[in-house]
């Protein structure tokens, strides 16, 4: 459930104003995060929050991070699209990919299965809180987390973690804003700077703030953007040195009709700029390639069509896209070893080799019409990354990489005892360093609070 928000009151909000100059914009809402296994943990202490009416409402922490939108469902669920393609008379050049030009894991020999990690060599193991989240930029030596406290306020907090030796040094240690309420949702880095963002489970609203970092330390917090519940919470990435975020109107409220807006800044500095404009909602959070960004705006057409791009993020030119057949509207999208991806939640009626559950990907580089395709067919709960000639892909419990020339795969296998949703890809674009991490609940009976294990791996040529 990419939004997940609790009774406590709605986290899906609005642009009132923009700082420093950018206009009014709108987001999605954060990529399908794990949840984590009902236990007795600190998440599962209560909370009681004051009410501005009078009283206090009680929920656990746990639901206060879900309701946040903090974390979301990873079961691997079954969805029915099942759009019929409207009439459109407009001349749409749109991606038309065969049934029998698609193979799937099923076409995969079994002497192609390799043993144990196949390429991946572990770097490094590192042991975090229990329930954090963990989020890495290609080409960047740390990672930013979503950490737990064990207390109501502040919910969460900021840190850096080093990809080499595993320190993570906490850099954020409640939200910017004072007024009750706020807590921090969501956070991303590079090796310069760190955006995240903020919400009121109380008022709707929410706030978007960058710094640039030391890795130990950041600078003072630029207040880059906010809103209120007409607009959903931003959704967050970085790419080029920059600090990126994507206000969506939220689909069922006032403002549902209005463009959404990809935004973008200098890490410690206040201008804002408007990188790209859409006609109503884009459909998928932004996904960053380390130098790029890839987004799927809607084409100003009367017809609805999803046109997944790829933006330079020095300059925000349009460096590449694909325009998906009409109504069809993706989950995620990315842009991995010089070729698209996408993948659905749920099946279509129509589409032909591209209208099933999974995650697609060409085979060749240039590969988009009339080449062959593979799809992983597992329903999507993160965005694929690509190691040497392997796509890295989500899978219901483990991490799998794929070489769709060679129909070659592997397994990175999940440690004993691990959390339902198992490892969880935390990296995206092209790199030969994975970032991966999974919840590692204590054993019945024990005192021990568990932990979230965080491994780092990198690919080895045979």
């Amino acid at each position: 459930m990419r939004d997940s928000l609790a009774g406590a009151g709605k986290v899906s909000l609005s642009p009132l104003s923009s700082v420093g100059g950018a206009q009014g914009g709108k987001h999605s809402g954060a990529s399908g995060r794990p949840s984590v296994r009902g236990m007795e943990s600190p998440l599962d202490s209560q909370v009681n929050i004051p009410l501005p009416e009078g009283g206090r409402f009680s929920l656990t922490r746990r639901q206060l991070l879900i309701g946040a939108g903090v974390v979301g469902v990873a079961a691997a669920g079954v969805g029915v699209a099942s759009v019929v393609a409207g009439g459109d008379e407009e001349d749409v050049s749109t991606l038309e990919v065969s049934g029998d030009a698609v193979f799937t894991l099923d076409d995969i020999p079994a002497e192609n299965v390799l043993d144990g990690n196949g390429p991946m060599q572990l770097e490094g193991e590192y042991q975090l809180p229990y329930g954090t989240l963990v989020w890495a930029t290609p080409q960047s030596t740390c990672a930013a987390c979503l950490l737990p406290t064990d207390s109501a306020s502040p919910l969460t907090q900021v840190g850096l973690l080093s990809l080499s030796d595993g320190t993570c040094t906490t850099v954020l240690d409640g939200p910017a804003s004072q007024e009750n309420g706020f807590d921090i949702y969501e956070a991303a880095c590079d090796d310069s700077g760190v955006i995240w963002t903020e919400a009121n489970c109380l008022t709707g609203q929410w706030r978007v703030y960058q710094a640039t970092h030391s890795g130990t330390s950041i600078g003072s917090p630029v207040l880059v953007d906010q809103g209120e519940s007409e607009y959903e919470i931003p959704s967050i990435a970085v790419a080029g040195g920059k600090a990126f975020w994507q206000v969506l109107p939220d689909a069922n409220g006032t403002a549902s009709a209005e463009d959404s807006l990809l935004k973008a800044a200098t890490f410690g500095q206040s201008d804002v700029a408007e990188m790209w404009r859409s006609t109503g909602r884009m459909s998928t959070p932004p996904y960053s390639t380390g130098d790029g960004i890839v987004i799927t705006p809607r084409l100003n057409t009367s017809g609805v069509y999803h046109q997944i791009t790829l933006i330079d993020a020095a300059s925000g030119q349009m460096m590449d896209s694909l325009t998906l057949p009409a109504s069809m509207k993706p989950l995620e999208a990315g842009y991995v070893n010089g070729r698209f991806t996408f993948s659905f939640d749920g099946w279509y009626s129509y589409g032909d080799g591209i209208s099933q559950i999974g995650t697609y990907v060409p085979v060749d580089e240039e590969g988009a019409n009339g080449g062959q395709w593979f799809r992983f067919g597992r329903t999507p709960t993160a965005a694929p990354a690509w190691a040497g000639p392997y796509l890295i892909v989500k899978s219901t419990m483990s991490v799998a990489g794929v070489d769709v020339a060679s129909r070659t795969m592997f397994t990175i296998e999940c440690p004993d005892g691990c959390d339902d949703y198992g490892e969880y890809l935390a990296v995206t674009g092209t790199t030969d360093t994975l970032v991966t991490y999974i919840g590692m609940p204590a054993d019945e009976g024990s005192d021990d609070e568990g932990h979230t294990l965080v491994r780092v791996w990198r690919y080895s040529e045979a």
